[in-house]
């Protein structure tokens, strides 16, 4: 099973994941961009997600909610810049509960015969910006979502 590497440097406000994928890029690209696929895998195991709109192309907003089994839900919503292709996504993420504390966050599908290397790099507004997030369990937050991703990527597209 891959490992997904968590790079944070001290005092850059800038967190970087990356993770290789025994999948094509078309499909891990479609992984991100279709919400039925995107609900399967996005966030920790515990929460549910439920996408409130989702208008991929330049200047369209996305909005989704996670909830837990004790009826607790966590916001977030962007815009996409630029046209999202298997070249990549940016967009601005921003959590409800932290208004005003937008980052941007750009995904790279590298193509690499038959596996895909995903890049992740989220620019926050400042260092302790980043540090909050981090603080919030991220990491694992990250982890069981690359953890979700990858499994259904086996589903869709069983390696041989």
């Amino acid at each position: 099973m891959a490992m997904t590497q968590i790079i944070a440097e001290p005092a850059v406000p800038q967190v970087v994941l990356t993770r290789e994928f025994a999948a094509p890029r078309e499909l891990v690209f479609r992984a991100y961009t279709d919400p039925g696929l995107l609900v399967q895998w996005l966030g920790p195991r515990a929460l549910n997600v439920a996408i409130d709109h989702f208008d991929l192309r330049h200047g369209g907003t996305w909005r989704y909610t996670s909830s837990d089994a004790d009826g607790n839900e966590y916001s977030f919503h962007g815009v996409f810049h630029g046209m999202p292709s298997p070249d990549g996504i940016v967009q601005t993420f921003e959590f409800e509960g932290m208004p005003g504390h937008a980052c941007l966050e750009t995904v790279t599908f590298t193509e690499r015969a038959g596996t895909t290397l995903l890049t992740q790099r989220t620019v926050f507004q400042s260092a302790r910006d980043r540090d909050t997030v981090l603080q919030s369990d991220m990491e694992r937050g990250i982890n069981e979502s690359m953890e979700r991703l990858d499994e259904l990527l086996g589903r869709l597209a069983p390696v041989s």
